[in-house]
């Protein structure tokens, strides 16, 4: 499993990557979960992917996505401050440079690989070390 960390597609692997990331979030989120987000021709998005966003991609190591999650500054608009706020403290969150926001976390747990009975799934492992380097 490899991290792949995405502002804007740098070549046509990226861009095919990064489509099927909106698959992913469209699967997960609207399908299994049952959500109430945007979905067009198969693809989730919102006004957050507009913001020039990083994603970190979890690739699987026969080159399929695995899981996926954006990371926005949380100085700026975020999931948080302008749609959850009522999960923070007084509604309100104490952002710095140095903080991020990730949201639209999601593994593709049909992937038969990666697994283990009780464990965490590897991409989600993963991921959280990618976010985290």
């Amino acid at each position: 499993m490899q991290i792949l960390a995405i502002s804007k597609p740098r070549n046509v692997e990226e861009a095919r990557l990064l489509h099927n990331h909106h698959q992913l979030r469209a699967r997960i989120f609207s399908d299994r979960l049952g959500w109430e987000v945007h979905v067009i021709d198969d693809r989730e998005s919102d006004t957050f992917d507009t913001l020039t966003p990083t994603y970190i991609l979890a690739i699987s190591s026969s080159g399929e996505l695995a899981g996926c999650a954006r990371l926005l500054p949380a100085l700026g608009p975020t999931m948080v401050t302008d749609v959850l706020h009522s999960l923070l403290p007084n509604g309100q969150l104490n952002a710095h440079s140095a903080m991020i926001e990730s949201s639209r976390f999601c593994v593709d747990t049909s992937l038969g690989k990666g697994r283990g009975a009780g464990s965490v799934h590897e991409a989600t492992l993963t991921m959280f070390a990618g976010i985290i380097e």
